[in-house]
């Protein structure tokens, strides 16, 4: 059985996982880490102390009025990618309580990839 690392949870929602295919289950904020747990399965989770997250690097759209799609990136384990829907603003406000500001970024856009590569040659 999994066993939660925060003792006191924040904020709940619905998300989805994307590990090569989809898992569609709840990401929980709380105290000590950012969590996902599988509706299917809940011994398919993900457990990611806050010490260990560096960024939090989201996908912007729209001029800030939509989040598809948010990716946390760790010191040892590489990044995960995760999607919250219509509750990624208040999912990303909580993680933002444990974390520097400067450490929630945005992803670069199609154009600045772009130019980003056009400027490397």
């Amino acid at each position: 059985m999994a066993e939660s690392l925060n003792k006191n949870v924040e904020y709940v929602c619905n998300g989805t996982f994307f590990l090569g295919i989809q898992q569609y289950g709840r990401i929980m904020t709380g105290d000590k880490a950012f969590e996902f747990y599988d509706d299917r399965n809940v011994e398919n989770y993900v457990q990611i102390p806050w010490e260990e997250i560096t960024y939090i690097v989201a996908d912007v759209m729209l001029g800030g009025k939509w989040i598809p799609r948010f990716e946390v990136q760790t010191k040892k384990n590489g990044s995960f990618r995760f999607s919250a829907g219509k509750n990624t603003k208040p999912l990303l406000r909580s993680c933002g309580e444990h974390m520097p500001k400067e450490h929630l970024v945005r992803a670069y856009s199609f154009g600045q990839k772009i130019i980003r590569g056009l400027k490397r040659k």
